[in-house]
């Protein structure tokens, strides 16, 4: 049974499947991606983005990784999914996903191989990518030093390596396990919560990727949507994605402010601080002449990474 057919949708607006059809490229997620491209493309070696629960580090993940051709670059996605991972599996793991054929059981001979190959990658006029998913997870300090033994494979003014960490808050705490290589950290994004006026536009995008003709939600139900999810996309999907079936279920035409409580209050959310309005958009606040200047060539660098999106 869906919704879909009823709102006159093409797809389901609000799965929290992976699809890069809907993504949403808000400012933070652009000003985020436009730092890490420079960190790749300037070999800095290590960089980190660190987020809340739900809050795009895998979306954002994936985005750069479609991003780095492969003419380019070599580069692989590596979700880490429990904690027990041991510096061989990933030191063997990195290695295959680089084009190291037949790694050697032996680290020495294994490290030899990679070294090897990310010299290959180099002369082939390319650079070495491996974003690390989940990087909360490498709770070890032998991990760590791991990483930073990587981050060591390089040639006389030139890393041959580059890593990105994507995580939780917590995965300072696993970067501090080696001060050295906390102290290697080139770039480093921070992902917020959506505010209010964002989620606004967040919602509007993912109906029209879906295909809606109409706004599906009334004006007033927006900031309650917000205000249950505190903000965070995946909450903030979840509690769409029921709304559109509480209404399907309902036979209204537009989810209300009534529809979300109750779709709260199925999901236990009514904790959660009552919504506020939405505010009035904010007017720019002029900037002397150098200021702005500098404020233009950054939005001009970024709408130039738009198209190339």
């Amino acid at each position: 049974m869906s919704y879909a057919k009823q709102f006159g949708l093409e797809r389901e607006p609000f799965s929290n499947a992976p699809d890069a059809r809907f993504y949403f490229n808000s400012d933070q997620h652009k000003h985020a991606l436009v730092k890490l491209m420079y960190s790749v493309d300037s070999n800095k070696g290590l960089a980190v983005v660190i987020g809340g629960v739900g809050t795009g580090k895998t979306t954002l993940a994936r985005r750069l990784l479609d991003n780095l051709p492969e003419d380019k670059y070599e580069s692989s996605l590596l979700v880490m999914v429990h904690s027990g991972i041991t510096p061989e599996w990933i030191l063997t793991r990195i290695a295959m996903q680089l084009g190291v054929k037949n790694p050697d059981v032996d680290r020495l001979v294994l490290l030899k191989q990679l070294y090897e190959r990310l010299r290959q990658i180099d002369e082939e006029g390319r650079k070495a990518v491996v974003l690390i998913d989940e990087a909360q997870m490498l709770q070890t300090r032998e991990l760590m030093e791991e990483f930073r033994g990587l981050l060591n494979l390089e040639i006389p003014g030139k890393k041959l390596l580059n890593i990105v960490f994507f995580g939780l808050p917590e995965v300072e705490d696993c970067l501090a396990l080696d001060e050295p290589l906390a102290q290697r950290v080139a770039v480093k994004c921070r992902l917020q919560s959506l505010t209010v006026e964002i989620a606004v536009s967040y919602i509007k995008h993912r109906l029209q990727v879906a295909g809606s003709k109409r706004m599906l939600f009334s004006a007033e139900s927006i900031p309650a949507i917000h205000a249950y999810a505190g903000g965070v996309p995946r909450l903030i999907n979840t509690i769409a994605d029921n709304c559109l079936f509480e209404a399907f279920l309902r036979k209204v035409e537009t989810v209300n402010s009534e529809v979300v409580h109750s779709v709260a209050g199925d999901l236990g959310l009514l904790s959660r601080p009552s919504p506020s309005p939405i505010p009035p958009p904010k007017s720019r606040v002029a900037l002397p002449s150098k200021e702005t200047a500098e404020l233009d060539d950054i939005e001009s660098m970024l709408d130039r990474l738009e198209q190339k999106l």
